[in-house]
Formats: C-alpha cells, sequence, structure tokens
C-alpha cells in the first residue's frame, strides 16, 4: 500500500502503528493509525525491516518525542479511515483525521513526492522520524541537517535483518520553513542539525486554508549529494499531478505488456493486482549517476547496469523469474549483473539480498537457477565466462551444509537445521549447473553436477517412501512422522515431509521411478491432496492455504499440481489449478492465503491464469494447467507477439481438449521458451470433462 514506480528505490507508504509478523510491511488493513509516511518498504516478506526516513505532517504543539509507537495520545500518530483512503499504481492519499490534513503521496524510482493540503494555520509542520523503523529494524546512527530555509538532509544507519543498512537523504520543500527544531535523545531544541541513535526534526510553515506545502525527498545508498542529485534528474518541477501521472504512465507501460480478456471483472482485478505486485521488486538499489553501495561495503561508481537489491530468491525463482524472462528482458539482465557484482563483493551469489547485506534467509543457493536458466534461455546481457564462475564458485563452498554435500552426497540430520530442504534445493540449482556446463562444452563439469543434481535420491527413504532426515549412511532421524513441521528445529524448512517429497522439479521421471511408477506416483500424489494428520504444536506459521498436505501459502509445494501431467493425467492439474486460482485468491484486502513473498504467490496466479508453469526453474518448459482467462497478449520485448485463446472457456468449462499451435494441432502438454518468444498463437479448446487423448502419450510429457 503507497506510491511507487515499477521496481522503485522509493517504496513511499504509511507506517502503522502496530507491529508484529502481520505488519512486516509496516502497514496492515485491519489498522487504524499511522505513525508516519516511510520511503522503504518490503513487500510481504515475512520478516520486517526498513521503513525508513518517516515524514508526518501535524498541526499544533507537537513534540515528536513523546508518544510515538507507545502512546497514541502523547505523541503525532493520527486516526485515518479506508473511506478516505486512496491507492493506485504510483499514488496513494489519506486524510489525516487528528489534524485534518490530506496527505498525498507518489513517486519516481529514487524520489518520494509528498503533497499535503493544511488548513488554514500558523503551526504547520512536517516532522522527520529517523528513529522508527519496521519489525527487526533499529537505528544505530542517525543524522539531520538544516541546508537552507527549503532544505534538509542527512542519513539513517540501522540493524535489523540488513544488518548494516544506510540511507542517505534530501528533502526539498516547495516553500520556505518559518523555523526548525531538533530532538536527540528525547529532548526538544533549536537547531540546525542534530546526531545521535534517535535523531527527530520538526520543520514549521505556515499555511492558508487549503495550501498544498509540497516536498520532495531523494533518498540514496551513498552520500546526500547524490540524494539531492537523484531529486535534481528525477523532478524536474513542482507539478505534483504530472509526477503522478508520469508514474501512472510506467506502471500501465509494464501492465499492459500481457493484456487479458475475461468475462470475469473479479478475476480480472485479481490478474492485474497479481501482475502489480510482481512488479515492485527486486528493487533498485543505485544512484541516477549508477554509484551505488556493494556487499563489501564500498561504493562503486557509475556501474554499466541498474543495480538492484531485494533478492527473495528461496521464494521468486519458482515462479517469479521465469515470468520475468518473459516479460523483463533487459531487467533480467541486470537482475543477473547485480547478482554477479554480489559474488564478486562477497564470494558467493546472493542468498537473500537486502539493501546491500546478505542475510542468508532460508535453504540453498537460489540464485544460481535463476542464472542458469537466465544462461540457458539466450540471455547474454553479463559475462557469461562469470556467471559460470559465479554458479561453480557457490556450490563449492563449505558453508551451510555444502562441506557434507562434495563428501557424502548428504547432509547429516544431526549437523545442522533443515538439512533435507537445504539439500534437496542444492540439487535443484546444481541441476542448473549442469545444464550450464553442458551448453559450454564442459563435459567433466557436467557429469559432476548432474552426479550431484540427483542426491536427492540420498534423502529419499524406500521404506516410508518419504524424503527424511538421515544421520548416516544407513541410519535415519528416528522418530519419525510425515506430517509433523517443527519451525526451524527440524530437518524441512516451514514444511513438512508429505509437502517437501515432490520438491525434485529438476526430475520428475527420476521421482516418478522413487515412487515406483505412474500409478504408484499419482495415487500417492492424489493422496496429498486429501490426507489429513497433525503437523504439531511447534508447527511453522507459514504452512498456510492446507488442501490435504498440499500447502499453497508457502512455496515449496508451488509446482507440485503441474507434476501430473509427468504421469500422463494433465487433467488433474486443471482441476487443482481452478480451485486454487477461484478458492485462494480474491479482490479483497488479504486476498491471498499466504505470504506474498515479494511477487511469488502472485507470479504463480499470474501464470497459472494464462494456464502455464515452468515447474523445472532451470529448463525454460512450460506445463500447461487450465487458463483461467478468455484471451492473453504478450507484448515480449523482442518486439514479438503471443496470443493465448481459451475457446469455450468457463468455470465448469475447465478441461483442456485440444492445443493448436499456430492453427497446427499441438499435443505436447507443455511448451518451450523459445517457442512463446518466437510468437505466433496458442489456442486451447475447453470442455467439461478430461480428456484422455491430448498429454497421456509418454511422447507427449514433459521430461525435464
Amino acid at each position: 500500500m503507497g506510491a511507487n514506480v515499477p521496481f522503485g528505490a522509493v517504496q513511499l507508504g504509511p507506517t502503522n502503528i502496530s507491529t508484529g509478523w502481520d505488519w512486516c510491511s509496516g502497514y496492515h488493513y485491519s489498522d487504524s493509525v499511522i505513525v508516519g509516511f516511510s520511503h522503504t518498504h518490503l513487500s510481504g516478506t515475512g520478516i520486517g525491516d526498513l521503513g525508513d526516513i518517516s515524514v508526518m505532517p501535524a498541526i499544533g504543539d507537537i513534540n515528536p518525542t513523546k508518544g510515538g509507537l507507545n502512546n497514541l495520545d502523547a505523541g503525532y500518530s493520527s486516526l485515518y479511515s479506508h473511506d478516505e483512503e486512496k491507492a493506485s499504481p504510483g499514488y496513494y492519499s489519506v486524510r489525516l483525521k487528528r489534524y485534518g490534513i490530506l496527505a498525498e503521496l507518489t513517486a519516481t524510482a529514487r524520489t518520494g513526492f509528498h503533497q499535503y493540503t493544511f488548513p488554514a494555520t500558523d503551526k504547520a509542520q512536517l516532522i522527520f522520524d529517523l528513529q522508527e523503523g519496521i519489525g527487526w529494524d533499529r537505528p544505530v546512527e542517525t543524522f539531520i541537517i538544516r541546508t537552507n530555509d527549503t532544505t534538509i538532509s542527512g542519513y539513517r544507519k540501522s540493524n535489523g535483518w540488513a544488518k548494516d543498512q544506510c540511507i542517505y537523504f534530501a528533502a526539498v520543500f516547495s516553500k520556505p520553513m518559518v523555523n526548525f527544531r531538533v530532538a536527540e535523545d528525547s529532548v526538544l531544541k533549536d537547531g540546525n542539525s542534530a546526531a545521535g541513535p534517535h535523531v527527530k526534526a520538526i520543520v514549521y510553515f505556515t499555511s492558508g486554508n487549503g495550501e498544498k506545502i509540497l516536498v520532495k525527498v531523494g533518498i540514496s545508498p551513498v552520500s546526500i549529494q547524490n540524494a539531492l542529485l537523484n531529486i535534481t534528474e528525477e523532478t524536474h518541477n513542482w507539478n505534483f499531478e504530472q509526477i503522478a501521472m508520469d508514474a501512472r504512465n510506467a506502471w500501465n507501460k509494464e501492465l499492459q505488456k500481457i493484456r487479458i480478456e475475461t468475462k470475469d471483472e473479479s478475476r480480472k482485478k485479481v490478474f492485474y493486482t497479481s501482475l502489480y505486485h510482481t512488479i515492485i521488486a527486486p528493487s533498485i538499489f543505485n544512484d541516477h549517476n549508477g554509484d551505488y553501495f556493494g556487499t563489501d561495503r564500498k561504493i562503486y561508481r557509475n556501474a554499466s547496469f541498474t543495480n538492484l537489491t531485494t533478492f527473495s530468491l528461496w521464494d521468486t525463482y519458482r515462479a517469479a523469474h521465469p515470468l520475468f524472462t518473459l516479460i523483463q528482458s533487459q531487467r533480467v539482465n541486470d537482475m543477473v549483473n547485480s547478482m554477479l557484482a554480489i559474488y564478486q563483493q562477497q564470494g558467493k551469489l546472493p542468498i537473500w539480498h537486502l539493501m546491500g547485506n546478505e542475510t542468508n534467509t532460508m535453504p540453498g543457493y537460489s540464485s544460481v537457477q535463476v542464472v542458469a536458466d537466465a544462461y540457458l534461455k539466450g540471455f547474454r546481457g553479463f559475462d557469461t565466462a562469470l556467471a559460470y564462475e559465479a554458479v561453480k564458485g557457490t556450490s563449492m563452498g563449505n558453508e551451510r551444509g555444502l562441506i557434507f554435500v562434495k563428501a557424502k552426497g548428504y547432509i547429516p540430520a544431526d549437523s545442522m537445521v533443515e538439512s533435507v530442504a537445504m539439500g534437496l534445493e542444492y540439487a535443484i540449482a546444481d541441476y542448473g549447473i549442469a545444464q550450464m556446463a553442458k551448453k559450454m562444452n564442459k563435459q567433466a563439469d557436467y557429469s559432476y553436477y548432474l552426479k550431484r543434481a540427483n542426491y536427492y535420491r540420498n534423502y529419499f527413504n524406500t521404506e516410508t517412501r518419504f524424503v527424511r532426515g538421515r544421520v548416516g549412511d544407513k541410519e535415519w532421524r528416528t522418530p519419525f512422522s510425515p506430517f509433523v513441521s517443527r519451525h526451524m528445529k527440524d530437518d524441512f524448512a516451514e514444511g513438512n515431509a508429505w509437502q517437501y517429497t515432490w520438491l525434485v522439479p529438476q526430475d520428475v521421471k527420476g521421482l516418478i521411478s522413487l515412487l515406483g511408477g505412474d500409478k504408484k506416483f499419482i495415487n500417492k500424489l492424489d493422496s496429498l491432496f486429501i490426507v489429513k494428520g497433525d503437523m504439531g504444536k511447534d508447527a511453522s506459521a507459514d504452512i498456510t492455504g492446507l488442501i490435504g498436505q498440499y500447502a499453497h501459502g508457502n512455496e515449496p509445494s508451488h509446482h507440485i499440481i503441474y507434476l501430473y501431467a509427468y504421469a500422463g493425467e494433465p487433467w488433474k492439474t486443471a482441476e487443482k489449478a481452478r480451485f486454487i486460482m477461484d478458492s485462494f485468491y480474491a479482490a479483497k484486502p488479504a486476498g491471498l492465503i499466504g505470504n506474498e513473498d515479494v511477487g511469488q504467490m502472485s507470479a504463480w496466479y499470474v501464470l497459472s491464469a494464462l494456464g502455464i508453469y515452468q515447474v523445472n526453474p532451470s529448463g525454460g518448459v512450460f506445463i500447461f494447467g487450465s487458463p483461467e482467462i478468455d484471451e492473453a497478449t504478450f507484448s515480449l520485448e523482442n518486439g514479438n507477439q503471443f496470443h493465448i485463446i481459451a475457446s469455450n472457456n468457463s468455470p465448469t468449462n475447465k478441461y483442456i481438449q485440444r492445443i493448436f499451435l499456430n492453427g497446427k494441432p499441438y499435443t505436447r502438454s507443455w511448451i518451450g521458451y523459445a517457442d512463446i518468444m518466437k510468437g505466433g498463437e496458442l489456442k486451447f479448446e475447453m470442455g467439461n470433462r478430461p480428456s484422455v487423448s491430448w498429454g497421456v502419450k509418454p511422447s507427449d510429457r514433459p521430461t525435464n
């Protein structure tokens, strides 16, 4: 909720008074109190951070050192109503009940643009709060200074999920201030500057009735001077409406890359809301001149690519990044270049990268499959030799269980938590390295990494027919229940053995063989969606959206419904896809069944609503499901258009009967990335009962 542009560094929006898991982004629809408008936010991460450079308009004798988040009456917070709140791409507004002030926000890539309409008063003010952050974030060092009567600047250094974060800022006002006061450690005083861990400041104005006071706030990871430069380069006037229109146009350009037709308006809202969510991050992390702050704490000047951050890779490698390869070609190169720069600075590709910091959050090294997928799909806007060096170098480290992967082929369960989850994720990524090596004619590496890609087998227990933790070559962790989940205490990450047994998207045929062939595989897969059991008192709160033991609210389950196509029963994918889309995605506040996870939940919907999903993250093969839209047109960045038609489509006609590609019968249950990028027309003929002639023959099934 707020104002930004696609992939912008500035995520300008309200921060509520409440804290906790539901407020990881700083805002939740259930709240009714705003404490300020901050310039950085996260989108559904499950861990709270940022909330940097908070601005709050106020009237009267306000002391920002009192109250704050804990005492509404004594502080400067204000009640608000959703009836007086508006949000659209690039724009946010709300009326603050306490002051009668209309707050309006818009943004450029690196600048927040505020417009506050005040009643008549000689005590109009803007409070700049460098103390309060979101979630884990805590200020370490803050500084603010008045440069002249229309400009202030400073910085905020903090420790949180991102352990060493610094945001520089500059704020320019549309009219001269009449006074400026600062607060250091709860003491409000006159002065031109303040420094300390808890700095706040008040900028005072006079205002006529209905007068608009505007503020441009530029942010930078590098310097105050660059923050000012970002303002100068990105906002050339004080025309709020024009800046808001520019932001809206930027969103329209991105959202029109997929134009859909559907008779169900609520589904159209869900589709474009979902597409919007996928275009928020990764977010820009450099200045207009190309300068950025590296993971090695060094400043890099005039980068030749747009440096990015907010890489929630354990989540987004599954659907968001495959979607980017379809509609964000240039940004894919920027994403890979950003990852390669991180590799050079910290010695490994990013795990979960945030604001110049490696958080090492979640299992695996999921950037590897993102880099591999880009290379395998033909992206060449980066140094391919460096890319291979990076994926190989990352995989050959010794941390996070890798020393055991190299020595034993599995991670002993008594050596670390989440050993099975970690090992399975490594195997997925290693498949991508193997395919890169094969394409680069590195035969020895290809054989080595293909072997490692099959290490998932080392976690499969033939007696229970589940993956499980093992403590030795012939010894498994006991006791064992496929239902039980112990958050950050057992062998899985936010899941259980029922969910993780299917986490082999790189070798579904091999998994089918392990489970005894097509029929037994299908029977067990059917069971996943109906079996019930107690997950235990320590089960992860992230396991949501349950259908049996399938958990759509968490990422390890996202590919599972598409596995039916590999065993010759693709119509079961259609049934599950429609149910999930209709039940777990709604055009309302809190319309998702789980955490957004920086666009992954929404990317699943976008692809699934189009009738396609990439199961193998380093393969370029999109499996067919059940298109929920009637028509869609991709405007591909290579200039081609790809048109999808679902004829005779309806809530009951959810089964694919026949497919035509460019007018010719098409019997496969999948389509390759290269075929989509050529442009053309894919036509689904839909019906109300399963077709036993389409996608059934082994020759028509996906192979990777």
